[in-house]
């Protein structure tokens, strides 16, 4: 090859059989594929004939084929497809266009006329982990399943390309490799020359004429494996795909797909030799998150779930079994990964937990990660404001820039779990706002300016402002957030580690039983295993959107005015405002509360008794939250007052060393007409700063 001027270096292959036996054998395949195409038929109908002439009728040249119809037809054309796609794939195309000219121009030789249809493979068959991929699947038809994180610009790559000869004007077509090759342009002419002619081309004489060219559409992407299929302790691996053609702008950042492509290498420009891997020709199926194909024994199974008596509680009971407690927190976390989305009116519940270390939140944040069909899992301090929405990244290829997805966006459809929620900064706080309310994150950065969906639920957990919550102060003072992000939850729970001597005693045994026999309690425990739950919770997300009754309707906007009276009333009392807002936004959540419910037994219409349990969920969460450090109806400044001559009453009776009994003392006070709540929280001080 070097006598026609092109590099030396390069790995050539070359078939045992001669060039007739190749070009028989490809006939041959051909054959086989365009029989294939024009004879396969299910149930009486030919499938890819009549999928060709539709899509052709619409001006859209693609065949989809299923490996699996291939493999019934043609056991060994399947296997050659999988084992050398680089060879048969061309020849797949070109069948497919000579079935389409018999039904675009039947009446002609040629295929002048004809589109150049795109053949597309789809597989769900043995998915291949992006961490598995190794040197045995290169060259060979692969299936990944992933989530895209970036994709950048649309561009176009030449699939042939004229050459001229800036000395003799001697032109030559060279076709390019798909994916990321590029073309190899010899550096001699190679004009044969005429007797009599002496003078010869000089060297690197081929110059590119581009509008004589062939392009075609390709687009980049950058595929990460799946949050739930990364191990404990492992950072997560990506690859970079191309798509071409009709496969290019179907997908975005944050959508889950599953790719059929050629696993191949290609040269990097930063890094001499083949140092990087790709995805070639990839086929994703479907746009945005892939949507779960239920069987009608599924089906079956989960209707009759919907109808158990009882399936509320059971529900409940399932969540996080090893925990002993917290019911209505559990229930507000089963319902954040089973509401409808939505673009205009959000359709996700936002709940934050707020309590005293050692209460078991992070461990349900764990518990709810594992159970949601699709779900990410952050601590606060390592997380950014574009970890958590997006970023844009320059490509050091191309020098072109594209988006790259953060938490928010690559949990769209489930749920964000964010620990620690009080130590991230304020400007990586603010950066969710928006997506926690209108769902959708808007970039304006670099010239790019897009909105990405980011239709997920957060569950937050975060701890006092002095680590443990503090019933004498006012929520204000316990609380270390900015009423703007207080306001986009939905529920707000005030988890304590109150000291009862009866539930200390039930917890003790069930940590004790925990450990003695881990795997009876999960089985006792929860009565849904874990596969049951998160196939019940997808199975009500795509099948069920319950609207609210009537009777549901007014209900809920009578419980909306007196709720707001009775917080204009506290804070008149009180003469400070709320750091909790009661505002339009939590007419809403109480209404997402009451659409879960119905949701839970595939109820179409949200009833009376729906409303009746979300009223009281709110008023255990949010509603508690506001009137936190309030007792028998006094207001704070009171309880305070009230608090300090206990105090005083304290330390005037008892000498520094002396013992009584809790139980004497407390009569005693009740009798001179102290509060028990007044009571309870100053003893409940002196013991936490040891007085």
């Amino acid at each position: 090859m070097a006598e026609h001027g092109w590099d030396a270096g390069k790995v050539f292959t070359r078939s045992v059989y001669s060039g007739e036996e190749v070009k028989e054998d490809h006939q041959q395949v051909q054959q086989s594929l365009f029989d294939f195409i024009q004879n396969f038929r299910d149930d009486n109908v030919f499938v890819y004939r009549d999928q060709l002439r539709r899509n052709l009728a619409l001006g859209d040249p693609v065949l989809d084929i299923s490996l699996q119809d291939l493999a019934g037809f043609d056991e060994s054309l399947s296997q050659k497809l999988v084992n050398s796609p680089l060879e048969i794939l061309p020849l797949f195309e070109l069948a497919a266009r000579n079935s389409a000219r018999k039904i675009v121009a039947p009446n002609t030789e040629g295929l002048e006329d004809v589109p150049e249809v795109q053949v597309t493979v789809r597989s769900n068959t043995n998915v291949v982990n992006i961490r598995e991929l190794g040197s045995s699947y290169i060259s060979k038809l692969v299936c990944v399943s992933g989530i895209v994180i970036g994709a950048s610009s649309l561009t176009s790559k030449a699939t042939q390309v004229l050459l001229q000869c800036r000395n003799c004007r001697n032109t030559k077509m060279v076709a390019v490799g798909g994916g990321f090759a590029g073309v190899q342009i010899p550096r001699v002419c190679d004009r044969e020359q005429m007797p009599g002619q002496s003078d010869k081309c000089p060297l690197d004489p081929f110059e590119i004429v581009t509008d004589k060219c062939q392009f075609v559409d390709q687009q980049t992407l950058k595929v990460q494996e799946a949050p739930d299929l990364i191990p404990v302790g492992e950072l997560p691996r990506h690859i970079v795909m191309s798509a071409d053609r009709s496969l290019t702008n179907r997908v975005f950042p944050g959508s889950r797909v599953t790719i059929t492509g050629i696993f191949t290498v290609y040269q990097s420009k930063n890094v001499k030799g083949t140092s990087a891997v790709a995805i070639r020709q990839p086929y994703p199926a479907g746009n945005s998150f892939t949507k779960r194909i239920f069987t009608p024994e599924e089906e079956r199974e989960m209707t009759a779930l919907s109808r158990t008596p009882g399936i509320y509680e059971k529900f409940a009971s399932s969540i996080a079994p090893s925990i002993y407690g917290n019911e209505d927190i559990k229930k507000s976390n089963r319902m954040s990964a089973t509401l409808p989305d939505g673009m205009r009116l959000r359709g996700d519940i936002n709940v934050l937990m707020l309590g005293d270390p050692g209460t078991a939140k992070s461990q349900l944040l764990k518990f709810v990660e594992k159970v949601s069909p699709i779900s990410i899992y952050t601590s606060g301090k390592g997380s950014s404001a574009a970890g958590l929405t997006a970023s844009v990244i320059k490509d050091p290829s191309t020098r072109e820039f594209y988006l790259e997805g953060g938490a928010m966006v690559l949990a769209d459809g489930g749920v964000v779990c964010i620990d620690e929620f009080d130590k991230m900064r304020d400007e990586d706080r603010v950066a969710i706002h928006e997506a926690m309310e209108q769902q959708t994150i808007s970039i304006a950065k670099a010239g790019i300016t897009t909105i990405l969906n980011a239709r997920s639920s957060v569950l937050a957990a975060a701890n006092p402002l002095f680590g443990r919550y503090d019933d004498s102060k006012a929520p204000g003072e316990n609380i270390d957030f900015q009423t703007t992000i207080l306001s986009r939850f939905d529920m707000i729970f005030i988890v304590k580690d109150e000291h009862n001597e009866q539930r200390d005693q039930t917890i003790a045994r069930h940590v004790m039983q925990v450990h003695a026999n881990r795997k009876a309690v999960e089985v006792e425990g929860g009565e849904l295993s874990l596969d049951t739950m998160r196939r019940y919770i997808a199975y009500c997300k795509d099948k069920c959107a319950p609207r609210l009754s009537e009777e549901a309707a007014e209900k809920l906007s009578s419980f909306f005015v007196a709720m707001r009276a009775q917080l204009w009333s506290m804070e008149r009392d009180s003469t400070e405002r709320s750091v909790i807002p009661i505002t339009v936004r939590q007419l809403e959540a109480v209404v997402r509360i009451t659409e879960s419910l119905a949701k839970m037994t595939l109820a179409p219409v949200a009833g009376v008794e729906h409303v009746d349990e979300a009223i009281r969920l709110f008023r255990m969460s949010t509603m508690d939250a506001v009137q936190s450090g309030q007792g028998d109806g006094t207001t704070r400044s009171d309880l305070s007052a009230e608090m300090r001559r206990v105090e005083q009453e304290i330390r005037r009776r008892l000498p520094i060393g002396s013992q009584v009994s809790v139980r004497a003392i407390k009569d005693d006070f009740a009798k001179q007409g102290f509060s028990t709540h007044a009571f309870k929280n100053q003893r409940m001080l002196i013991q936490r700063v040891g007085a």
